[in-house]
This record gives C-alpha cells, structure tokens and sequence, in this order.
C-alpha cells in the first residue's frame, strides 16, 4: 500500500488555483490496521501503511503484551478494508494474552483508546535504571537540528509525526513516521527491539503526553527531547519514570522538566 497519494486541491493567498493538472498535494494515507494476537484482534489503529512488522513488535510490547523474543512471527495481510497484522505469539506471552484480552479501537489521536479502567490509565511506568547516559546541551540542539533530515514522509505531505533515536555514537540512528504520534513511537519502538541494543535519547516531533511517556519507560528510553510542551501530568509521569525530559526543543534552545543531571557539562563531556 503507498504511504501517500496526490489529491486536488484549490490554493488560497497567491493567485487563485484551478484544480487540474499539477494543482495537488500529495497527502498521508490513513489505514484501518488490526492487531491479531492467535487469531483474535486485540486493536484496529488508523496508522500510515509502512513499517509495519516494526509496529507490530513494538505496540506489543508498550502495551504489555509481548516482548520481541515472545513473538513468533508477523504476518501483513492486505484486505479490502484495510490490514490485518497477525502476530503469533509463543507461551506463556499467549496465556497471558489471554487472560488480559479487551477490545480496542484507536483513532490516530488516540494513546489510551479502549483500557477497561481508571488504574491501568494512571498505571505506574517502568523505573528506567541511571546507566550514566548524558546529552550536552550542544548535542541536544544539534539532535533537534537533525531531525528534519530524517522526515520524508513529513517533507511530501507535512502531515506526519517522527520518533527517532539519537545516541552519541552516530547522531540519529533510527527514525520512523506515522499520522499518529503514538504509532510512530512503537514503530521506533519496534524496530529497536529486532536490533542489538543500542541506548540513546528518544527525539519526537510532536507534544509528549502521559501515555507517550509509559511507552518510553517501557522501552527503556532515559531521556525524551520533544518539539512541543509536554503535559503537567506527562512530566510527574517522567518524574516518576526517571526520565530526563526536555521539551520546547529547537536548534537554538530548549527546557528541561525533570532529571537534569544527564545534561552534561559542555566542558566535562567527552564525545
């Protein structure tokens, strides 16, 4: 399935555009993807059609499903109305899948669509452990700068969040995208957790919410730089979590909300 497609539109502020040849925008697609677990949908999500096996592995394991060793296999099957993703998992992740079971349906905006009560919204995040990791704020900046640079699907149609990995090894490591800021974060989420463990800084696009924070701690992530202003219940959530987490971020400055002693002296820090 293509992740965007042109559609006519009419441009207001220049000239006026007729609608006809080279008068589109390319746009987003937005697909109903199922999450079947053993042959039972878990969730249908309106996400971009890309990276899909990674958003399998890593939804499953923000949502406390599975972890990467527990599933099996993943299979994108393309229907009419939209795709199935069929993950198979191993025991015992498949007992306590379905013990758990509950139905949801998340639109793109959606990060704690379909729980079945108050204490799994207000569910206590995973303690991500202090391994020493520390960004300068020269790195940060710098983090932020990057970002545009691993956004295509952003670029074409500016209609996309991104979550990517910044580690002091390499800059920006991995990157995915979504419509939905929640889907882009498990993708990323996903995609590390086929890979050889590698620890860095979460960098988002979009605002950082309560929910965006506990798939951060499930994933490990001890600091989050975001675009946009975070929540006040987001930052007791990273508080708690023991995340570091910097927000309002730009090339040329950011703020610091909780845990500020993984931002490193300038002159103390060795790359």
């Amino acid at each position: 399935m293509k992740t965007h497609r042109p559609l006519p539109r009419l441009a207001f502020g220049r000239a006026l555009d007729r609608v006809g040849a080279g008068n589109s925008r390319e746009l987003p697609a937005e697909v109903a993807v199922a999450l079947s677990y053993n042959g039972s949908t878990q969730a249908v999500m309106m996400a971009t059609p890309a990276d899909l096996v990674d958003f399998a592995y890593g939804f499953s394991l923000t949502e406390g499903i599975a972890t990467a060793d527990e599933i099996d296999s993943v299979e994108v099957v393309e229907t009419p109305l939209g795709i199935d993703l069929q993950i198979w998992l191993k025991e015992p992740a498949e007992e306590r899948q379905r013990a758990r079971r509950r139905s949801m349906a998340g639109p793109v905006g959606c990060g704690l669509c379909g729980i079945d009560s108050l204490e799994e919204a207000a569910r206590k995040p995973r303690v991500v452990p202090d391994s020493g990791f520390a960004m300068t704020p020269a790195q940060i900046m710098a983090a932020m700068a990057d970002l545009t640079a691993h956004q295509p699907l952003h670029d074409t149609t500016r209609a996309a969040h991104a979550a990517t990995l910044w580690a002091a090894a390499g800059g920006i490591l991995a990157a995915r995208e979504d419509v939905g800021r929640h889907n882009a974060l498990d993708k990323l989420i996903g995609a590390l957790a086929q890979a050889a463990p590698v620890e860095g800084a979460l960098v988002l696009t979009c605002r950082t919410s309560i929910d965006m924070v506990q798939k951060a701690a499930a994933a490990g992530f001890p600091m989050i730089i975001a675009a946009s202003a975070p929540t006040a219940t987001a930052v007791d959530m990273a508080d708690a979590a023991g995340i570091t987490l910097v927000a309002l971020a730009r090339p040329d400055g950011f703020e610091v909300f909780t845990h500020p002693h993984r931002i490193a002296n300038e002159a103390a820090h060795v790359a």
